[in-house]
């Protein structure tokens, strides 16, 4: 036997199942490296960080490897059950685009919940995305490719620094007035910290925080841009039913992966060759086409990772010894929504003053990176165990029921 022989289960794909889990793997250590966005000055309960030698290379490790790659690979999923859901239907002669359309205005205002603990939730933006991969579907597969090659390449940044450039009022000449010199600064009493409280979290995360995040995603950077190309892309493989018969083309695995790896390396070269010396990011100033350009390759290296990550997934799932071991991931990736949601709330717990931010605010990132390791252990076990008795997890069966307006079967019979 040469193929992992639980690729496939019922209707089911079982090696997406356990890509979706390794991805919130990377996910939920990077968000507690970043504390859930709770960047609080205090007072913390008095801590001594232990393996504080390890922080460095952790913080190397969650920025180079972690961040935004298996991100990345979780939007990609989500573009890729667009297809499936879609292809399933019309396979039973179901017209599935109105019921997908009313799913996407439930999992937007999953996420909306989702944002309430935390402001960095994606899921009401996922949900926005898939409203327009129900628009694009109609496209064959070349526009579609297009399309995202477009996005990738900063095309976006682009357009929008070039409006900037035509619409910006032309300089008037200024009259040389008398001098001016700096005024002393109004003294202002230091303010006093209020008492943290879930309800004025709730209420700051989806005002100010929900803008933070708008702002992060299409101005600070290309993030919210580079989603919707990777769920097209997703979309595209579905179509391609790669994942169907992965487990029959080791070749071909390999070298798309030895692809990947040479396209990462060759977009990091571009970068370096339009930017010779670190350019201004769009974090710090107004955008240039250096910085945009840049931008954009550094982001498509990000990109190649992540597909060079997917498939080192891919290649070792289909290892008969190493596939046993990661099919362990399966029952959380089928519970992703229930355990990404799970992730929000238990960090919000963490970290925020109103829970236990003042103890757990202090801890170094080593022991960040450990505690979210043991928490993703736990919601392990509880995912396989959760499925020995129901069918969905509990986010996925009300989303079900939701969808269809029905209450669905829960328990296995």
């Amino acid at each position: 036997m040469t193929q992992n022989s639980n690729s496939t289960t019922g209707n089911r794909i079982t090696v997406i199942d356990a890509l979706r889990g390794f991805a919130l793997l990377g996910v939920i250590l990077v968000h507690f490296q970043q504390r859930y966005s709770n960047f609080s000055m205090g007072p913390f309960n008095e801590h001594t960080p232990i393996l504080s030698q390890f922080d460095s290379s952790i913080q190397w490790l969650t920025n180079n490897v972690l961040m935004g790659r298996f991100i990345n690979i979780f939007a990609f999923l989500f573009g890729m059950s667009f297809f499936i859901q879609m292809d399933r239907a019309a396979k039973k002669g179901i017209d599935f685009r109105g019921r997908f359309l009313w799913r996407m205005v439930i999992l937007f205002v999953i996420g909306i919940v989702g944002s309430a603990f935390y402001s960095g939730d994606i899921l009401s933006l996922y949900a926005i995305y898939g409203v327009v991969l129900l628009l694009l579907n109609p496209c064959k597969n070349w526009i579609l490719t297009c399309l995202a090659a477009l996005i990738l390449l900063g095309t976006p940044k682009l357009t929008t620094y070039a409006y900037d450039k035509i619409t910006a009022p032309a300089p008037t000449e200024q009259v040389s007035e008398a001098p001016q010199f700096p005024r002393m600064p109004e003294r202002r009493e230091r303010p006093v910290p209020e008492k943290p409280s879930i309800i004025k979290s709730f209420k700051n995360n989806l005002t100010s925080g929900t803008m933070v995040k708008i702002n992060y995603q299409y101005r600070m950077t290309n993030r919210g841009y580079i989603t919707l190309a990777i769920f097209i892309l997703g979309l595209i493989v579905g179509r391609l039913r790669f994942f169907e018969t992965a487990h029959l083309h080791r070749s071909r695995n390999m070298a798309l992966f030895a692809l990947f790896i040479a396209g990462t390396m060759i977009a990091g070269w571009i970068a370096k060759a339009i930017a010779p010396e670190p350019v201004p990011g769009m974090w710090f100033a107004p955008p240039s086409v250096t910085s945009i350009m840049t931008t954009a390759m550094n982001d498509i290296k990000m990109v190649f990772s992540s597909a060079a990550l997917l498939m080192a997934f891919v290649i070792l799932y289909n290892i008969p010894a190493i596939g046993k071991c990661l099919n362990a991931l399966a029952p959380y990736g089928r519970m992703g929504l229930t355990n990404y949601v799970s992730q929000s709330i238990i960090g919000a717990c963490l970290f925020a003053m109103w829970g236990l931010g003042a103890t757990f605010g202090a801890w170094g990132a080593t022991e960040l990176m450990l505690l979210g390791l043991a928490i993703y252990i736990v919601q392990i076990i509880v995912s396989t165990v959760w499925l020995r008795y129901f069918k969905y997890g509990p986010l996925e069966w009300l989303w079900r029921s939701a969808t269809y307006l029905k209450w669905q079967p829960f328990i296995n019979r």
